[in-house]
């Protein structure tokens, strides 16, 4: 990597955290991904692993583990080319980050509200790609991963999660759960993440219907 590359691990590393439970990404995967992602990402797979930060506020994933619903919920929720966008991270509270391919473009998705943002609908050259992959994580913070500063009080309520686990609200709050931490639970993630995309359809958060939120 060059000199610019570990000078922006460096400050992504300091400010979300060290690694935590890392988990070695098969060859397999690396030429799988090659054509969808950009040699950045494969890259990080490659050196740091599908792997937590911060004691798990933060992980990358494994985008294939996502694919069976993720793709269903963004395709029955009118997301154009939903089929071309794979989760590449994810929070600990159930926050999914993804990278569609060939264009770079973003989709992040807020579960528990069932929320999207989607970038921009730009073809990015080829080589601005992995500047993208550079934006993209160093962009991300401890403090994003959060959520109403309940990540510390869970880990010492709830224990550390497992590469499997995020902390999901019970019942969740689509169905009118509160969102304290008296009703946050370690869940399975893919599980649990398959199950609110089962209960409602995601909306832009460009226009939120804020008696819902």
């Amino acid at each position: 990597m060059s000199d610019q590359t570990e000078d922006y691990y460096e400050c992504f590393f300091e400010d979300m955290g060290a690694l935590y439970c890392r988990r070695e990404v098969p060859k397999s995967s690396i030429e799988k991904y090659k054509n969808t992602f950009p040699p950045l990402l494969l890259s990080h797979w490659e050196n740091y692993g599908w792997t937590g930060y911060g004691d798990g506020i933060f992980w990358t994933v494994d985008p294939s583990e996502f694919s069976p619903f993720i793709q269903a919920w963004a395709m029955d929720s009118g997301i154009e080319h939903a089929t071309s966008f794979h989760v590449i991270a994810r929070s600990a509270f159930g926050n999914l980050y993804l990278w569609q391919e060939s264009t770079g473009n973003r989709l992040s998705i807020n579960s528990k509200y069932a929320r999207y943002t989607l970038g921009a609908e730009n073809q990015m050259p080829a080589d601005k790609l992995d500047i993208s992959v550079q934006s993209f994580f160093i962009s991300k913070s401890r403090e994003g991963s959060d959520f109403d500063d309940m990540f510390n009080s869970a880990l010492k309520t709830l224990g550390p999660l497992q590469p499997d686990e995020m902390y999901g609200f019970v019942p969740a709050l689509a169905l009118g759960g509160p969102a304290d931490l008296k009703h946050l639970q370690k869940v399975k993630t893919i599980e649990h993440l398959t199950f609110l995309s089962q209960l409602t359809p995601l909306t832009d958060w460009g226009f939120p219907d804020l008696g819902s939120l």
